[in-house]
């Protein structure tokens, strides 16, 4: 029980994910019935979910929030934006009351109980007490008319009959058939129940994990089929459901016994027994059906078509008009998409995080035992071994890069979430704002996708509260009244890039440059670029915002951003314009785990250069073996020389190279005393004694077994940039201007 309990949680998160989206595209195009549609399910899916495993709680909440949407779908009500805002809160409640369930706890505690009650109190009295949903609705609609049943005649509070088959996996897949019983009961009455064995075999051959089960169900409601059906929507392809409404023509029930696996007599005698039929109605209707099936069989004969070619029994009934031909092609349209379903969901499977991330640790450690193996084949002179041990490599590469596409998720699911911030933060602000998302389908690892969230909501949030202005000053400066809110994510260089993106105000550098001074982050008349201005916003405590609000203001956040982001290796970067926007572009790696590298030595150290960030290797010729730049084809190309910055011993090789690197779009070059080729790189993270440390981005184990430092390209990149820009001006180095990849 606790594994179906497991999957019903999972599977209703993400069907309250598809509410709360669907929701909020039908409050932008109301008249959409496909969405409304979608909406409904989504809330008729848990509720029966819920109704299998007997949580009652979720089950008697979900139910007032189904019949809300009913109404709607029955144009009974019509929509507005407090009837979305009151079902998004519903749906975080559900998603409370899942919590709950899962915790393993019989009910919900006292508050988020009241909370419930609250929450069903204004559903009742605002949305389904007849003269409130009566003054919500607007003009009066036509009742629609009454459900007609195949005998011609309204269906009245009479008894419907069910058939019902299960499939031999239902116990397999961890459902209850008695389960789906007591469901039927709640929104009727059973008045009637023959239970059918005939489908179970000889006792020696009997399957103990298999179910034999069939019923023939006579049932009290007003319910109409659609409701009866979504019922069995847990089971429905592991089933054979056929519902016929009451006062059904005796041809109907004909038709049900011919396709049914059972023998027709003893399925006649059932049907008697529960009130369906009486014997001379079954008498003569079986005598119709022989009498249909005799006519068929004699045509065939005469036109010499073979047995399998005959007419089916849907055929049969539509040459006796008993059915219309539309309704058949109907029911195989439905078996058909039944398949395709079956099909598509045979080709997913659902893996647990753990086992995911257990499969990529052992992965790295297959990688730098393969390297091992390499170095000591290469040692040995062997040909036939050193021929081996590289395909040996080239299968643990691909293996890896396998494993690693197997935890890299769309980003879009984390924008997605963004569609209900800006709703309800933008009507709190008294703000028009338009979210617009575009590369939600970018890749990148599932981790990083986790410890992304935070850092891109405070952006969000902080776009909307002090880049977006009023829509009254916006229209007094030009612009739209709606503002426009952008989150973008493409790859480039190796690298995966989110912008957060807004038409807004701006930064105002003279506010921002003003409150440094004041806080002593800067000195009166120091020369700053404007990205040392905007990168300011990331001090701890820094806010520039004339009052606080419920959104931001403390200057808390944003420090807290760029120490998150760097701690997954990545970068942030500002531009702003004042009076058109801002954009912050956060740059990270693919993934965290295991990356290709380009191994180089100084001294007698080794130093990794991932492998995404070198653009090409050159030698460093003798006349520049003094400054700190070179020309590379007319291009000013600074350098890093890695033996000054890390203060390594001992004189440099006569003959030393350059590793020209790029990180967003700058390029510098690397000196090293020797290149000593690519390599499989597994990032170890260094201790945390060893964070201060600029531009070392991690650790990883050669295959002789010695440590080799991976640098951060991205700090020493910028190291470069700045040093440029402060030689170009002739200002002195800021003492307190931590770039936003400084490590």
């Amino acid at each position: 029980m606790d594994e179906i309990t497991s999957v019903f949680v999972t599977e209703s998160r993400e069907q309250l994910a598809a509410l709360e989206a669907a929701l909020l595209e039908l409050e932008s195009r109301p008249g959409d019935d496909d969405t409304l549609n979608a909406i409904f399910r989504s809330a008729h899916t848990i509720k029966g979910g819920a109704g299998v495993i007997e949580c009652g709680y979720i089950v008697a909440f979900t139910h007032v929030v189904e019949n809300v949407l009913d109404k709607l779908r029955n144009a009974e009500i019509t929509l507005d934006s407090d009837l979305i805002a009151l079902l998004l809160v519903c749906s975080d409640h559900i998603g409370n009351l899942l919590g709950v369930l899962e915790s393993g706890a019989s009910a919900p505690d006292a508050d988020l109980a009241a909370e419930g009650e609250a929450l069903l109190a204004r559903l009742q009295r605002d949305w389904l007490s007849g003269e409130r949903a009566e003054s919500r609705s607007g003009p009066p609609t036509a009742m629609p008319p009454p459900l007609q049943s195949s005998g011609g005649g309204a269906v009245e509070t009479d008894c419907w009959h069910i058939s019902l088959r299960f499939g031999a996996d239902v116990l397999r897949n961890g459902m209850d058939p008695l389960s789906f019983l007591r469901y039927l009961g709640t929104i009727g009455r059973i008045e009637r129940l023959e239970t059918l064995t005939d489908a179970m075999p000889e006792t020696a051959a009997m399957d103990p994990e298999a179910c034999y089960l069939g019923f023939e169900i006579s049932f009290s409601s007003d319910a109409d089929k659609a409701a009866i059906e979504r019922v069995f929507d847990f089971v429905r392809d592991d089933c054979s459901l056929q519902i016929l409404p009451p006062h059904s023509r005796l041809s109907d029930y004909v038709a049900l016994i011919a396709s049914l696996p059972e023998d027709p007599m003893r399925l006649g005698e059932i049907l008697v027994r529960v009130g369906a039929l009486t014997q001379v109605e079954l008498d003569e209707g079986l005598a119709a059906q022989h009498r249909a099936e005799a006519h068929a069989e004699g045509e065939a004969a005469a036109e010499g078509v073979e047995d399998e070619a005959r007419p089916q029994i849907g055929e049969i009934l539509v040459e006796q008009k008993v059915v219309q031909p539309e309704l058949v092609e109907a029911a195989v349209a439905r078996q058909k998409q039944v398949s395709e379903k079956k099909a598509a969901e045979a080709r997913l499977i659902r893996i647990q995080a753990d086992k995911l991330d257990r499969l990529i640790d052992l992965v790295g450690e297959l990688v730098i035992a393969g390297a091992s193996v390499s170095l000591l084949a290469s040692k040995s002179g062997l040909g036939d071994l050193v021929e081996a041990t590289s395909l040996t490599g080239r299968l643990v590469e691909s293996i890896r890069d396998a494993a690693l596409q197997l935890r890299m998720v769309q980003i879009g699911e984390t924008f997605n979430r963004f569609n209900r911030v800006v709703r309800d933060t933008s009507r709190e602000m008294g703000k028009d704002i338009e979210l617009v998302i575009s590369g939600g389908e970018t890749e990148l690892d599932k981790s990083m996708v986790e410890k992304i969230g935070d850092p891109l909501m405070h952006l969000v949030r902080n776009a909307m509260d002090h880049g977006l202005e009023q829509p009254a000053l916006r229209e007094a400066n030009g612009k739209p009244a709606r503002g426009r809110l952008e989150l973008n994510a493409f790859h480039d260089s190796g690298s995966i890039v989110i912008e957060v993106v807004d038409d807004g105000a701006g930064l105002n550098r003279e506010r921002i440059l003003a409150k440094a001074v004041e806080r002593g982050l800067a000195q009166p008349g120091q020369a700053l670029s404007d990205a040392e201005i905007y990168n300011l916003i990331f001090e701890p405590g820094f806010s520039t915002a004339e009052k606080v609000t419920n959104i931001s203001g403390r200057g808390v956040g944003m420090d807290v951003v760029r120490r998150n982001i760097q701690s997954l290796r990545g970068s942030v970067d500002v531009r702003s314009e004042l009076g058109k926007g801002s954009r912050f572009a956060i740059r990270l790696p693919l993934t965290l785990a295991i990356i290709d590298g380009f191994l180089v030595g100084v001294g007698d150290a080794a130093y990794v250069i991932p492998l995404d960030s070198v653009v090409e290797c050159i030698e460093l010729s003798t006349d520049a073996s003094e400054r700190d730049y070179v020309n590379l084809r007319g291009e000013v190309l600074p350098l890093v020389r890695l033996r000054q910055m890390f203060a390594i011993e001992g004189e440099a090789p006569p003959r030393q190279n350059v590793v020209v690197v790029q990180y967003a779009g700058t390029k510098s070059g690397i000196v090293v005393d020797q290149l000593m080729g690519e390599f499989q790189t597994v990032i170890k993270p260094l201790g945390s004694i060893f964070r201060h440390i600029k531009g070392i981005g991690g650790s990883t184990i050669l295959g002789s077994g010695e440590v080799a430092l991976i640098l951060d390209v991205q700090a020493l990149v910028q190291r470069c940039a700045r040093s440029e820009e402060q030689r170009a001006t002739g200002a002195p180095a800021s003492r307190a201007l931590p770039a936003a990849g400084r490590t």
